[in-house]
């Protein structure tokens, strides 16, 4: 059966400090929390399970709703202790109080902004899969053309990454999601669940939030809040046959 992964990073709403806009830490938990209670409630509707890869320090902060992910069946993975500040002492860390917090084994990492880590340092911090690559070209932000496009292991970890078009390896990931039109990303989104067995897609929980007050770039924020869950839900059903899954990352790896 082909799996599919609906990837959340849950993490505090810090995207505008990248362009010059300070945002208070109410603010940053208040749009994450929000967009991941519309994100769950279209979940429960359509009985999707995901893994979502959420910073300690969020979770620390929103224990119940934390509770309630993992009650629904979700994988909690880890994004590290913060979004926008990295340790290598908070690999370990960030699982350690995911741990704590969500009673589940926490065996996934996703870096923040997909940025380098280091393999060695997640193995010794108790990881089993890095979800960090997106082996595509981004100008300006990495370039990963020379990495396998499916899932595979080296001698510390499983990578999987995330999914990309098998010829041009044209990247589906958020602001694609957003920014291609729909009839496209669905169409590309099927075409890579064929081919590969599975697809592996990421979004955050404050891009189903209203934007606008936010000082972004327009290809950031054009579609955002109750359209932006309309154009999820159409995913949803787009994806929705017998032959697919919607899937936490650890049942595909460990059933694999």
């Amino acid at each position: 059966m082909n799996k599919i992964f609906l990837t959340f990073d849950l993490e505090e709403f810090d995207i505008p400090e990248e362009f010059g806009q300070t945002v208070d830490f109410q603010t940053k938990m208040r749009m994450s929390y929000e967009g991941m209670e519309k994100v769950l409630a279209l979940f429960r509707k359509y009985q999707v399970k995901t893994t979502i890869f959420c910073t300690a320090c969020y979770a620390e902060n929103n224990v119940e709703q934390i509770k309630r992910i993992v009650a629904e069946g979700h994988e909690i993975a880890s994004h590290g202790y913060y979004h926008s500040v990295f340790e290598v002492g908070d690999l370990r860390k960030s699982r350690e109080k995911l741990m704590e917090i969500s009673g589940q084994k926490v065996l996934g990492f996703r870096m923040p902004r997909l940025q380098p880590v280091s393999y060695a340092e997640l193995q010794k911090a108790g990881y089993q899969y890095d979800s960090s690559m997106n082996p595509t070209f981004l100008p300006g932000r990495y370039n990963h053309l020379d990495k396998p496009r499916t899932v595979y292991k080296l001698p510390e970890i499983t990578i999987l990454p995330t999914s990309v078009t098998p010829i041009g390896r044209i990247p589906l990931f958020w602001l694609g999601f957003k920014n291609y039109p729909a009839w496209y990303f669905q169409f590309a989104a099927k075409r890579c669940l064929k081919k590969d067995g599975y697809l592996s897609l990421y979004f955050h929980p404050w891009e189903f939030c209203d934007l606008r007050p936010y000082q972004l770039p327009t290809y950031v924020k054009r579609i955002d809040n109750d359209k932006l869950l309309k154009r999820l839900e159409n995913l949803i059903l787009a994806l929705q046959n017998p032959e697919n899954q919607f899937s936490t990352i650890e049942s595909f790896l460990i059933s694999s």
